[in-house]
């Protein structure tokens, strides 16, 4: 059946998955031959999570996926919420083949009946990429439902006696379910790259370990404030009134210096980098999963999301969750927040 364009699209349900592995910050130092302390002052992490050498990025990604389904089907309207979905998007850059896709064999695993499956990779940002990929094609009545997931393995690209990156990153998955809605609730994107420093964040082609100019990237990222600000501002939302901010978890310096920048006295932001690391384009699904789960600060309103990595690639939205009063005209599943993990 033909799909007809509608006003907006919103995030109906999250979900995540960490895996059982907790890698300390105290663990990671002594394979490395450094001070405990040295690591949290440059990074902030005290533990990070580590998948099975056998688990996979697509097992992560479908664990992730289906603790948002079985959310969403807890609406007693929302039967049989695989249903609403007809589009998976897979933002991975670790995945362990590039054919076929991670997404399709998310899909295959839901029992999704032939959906459109793609990845799509743009490291660290990738999930906020896949977002708008996923609001517009809904917009645009090509996709009546969409999973979009974040999940990555980094750790099995990573030279375990490099500073600049085994102190950093982990393994997890993050998903949203995104569907119709008669408003956008998903704003506009702001998203560009530099290309021309993409060496900067790379995996070798030879050797297949990933590895970074440290300090150059830091310089980097911490210079975006003012692209985050712009985000804010195509929305409409000035940073003060934000519900929170749920950047990219790089390390916890660089989420604190772009909260700086944006001035954002008393707005909960994200740092879920202390006690998962980083797990490049999985960080803002798993933070935005969590945090939206904790009854003791819930969250209602607009967040900003805001990703950047590898590329220099970064992109950013800010999205509605405040829906409690929306009309459902437009889909049948009330909107649902779910924070599922093993060992969170």
């Amino acid at each position: 059946m033909a799909l007809s364009p509608v006003p907006g699209a919103r995030i109906a349900a999250l979900g995540h998955y960490l895996p059982a592995t907790v890698l300390s910050t105290e663990a990671a130092a002594e394979r490395l031959t450094v001070d405990a302390e040295w690591i949290v002052a440059r990074t902030g992490i005290r533990e990070r999570r580590l998948a099975d050498p056998d688990e996979t990025v697509a097992d992560m990604a479908t664990s992730a996926a289906r603790h948002a389904l079985t959310k969403l089907s807890a609406d007693p309207r929302c039967t049989d919420p695989a249903q609403e979905i007809d589009t998976v998007i897979v933002a991975t850059s670790s995945a362990e083949s590039t054919m076929p896709t991670t997404a399709a064999r998310v899909a295959a695993r839901l029992g999704l009946a032939q959906p459109a499956a793609f990845d799509l990779n743009n490291a660290c940002a990738g999930f906020c990429h896949a977002l708008a990929v996923a609001d517009a094609l809904i917009r645009a009545g090509s996709s009546r439902g969409a999973l979009v997931i974040g999940a990555d393995k980094a750790s099995a690209w990573l030279d375990w006696t490099d500073r600049d990156t085994a102190i950093l990153f982990a393994d997890g998955a993050g998903a949203a379910v995104v569907l119709p809605h008669e408003r956008r609730a998903i704003g506009p994107v702001r998203w560009g790259s530099a290309g021309e420093r993409a060496d900067l964040i790379a995996i070798d082609p030879v050797d297949r370990v990933l590895r970074q100019e440290g300090r150059a990237v830091y310089r980097w990222a911490t210079g975006l404030g003012s692209t985050a600000r712009e985000v804010c501002d195509n929305a409409g939302v000035k940073p003060g009134d934000l519900a929170a901010f749920v950047p990219h978890q790089a390390n916890l310096r660089i989420v604190d210096a772009l909260a700086r920048h944006l001035n954002l006295d008393g707005v909960p932001v994200a740092t879920d980098v202390v006690d998962t690391g980083n797990t490049m384009a999985a960080t803002i699904p798993i933070a935005l999963s969590r945090m939206t789960s904790r009854p003791e600060a819930e969250v209602r309103g607009n967040v900003l999301l805001f990703g950047f990595g590898a590329g220099l690639a970064y992109a950013g939205q800010v999205v509605d969750l405040d829906l409690a009063s929306a009309s459902q005209a437009a889909a049948p599943c009330e909107p649902v927040a779910v924070s599922v993990g093993r060992g969170d």
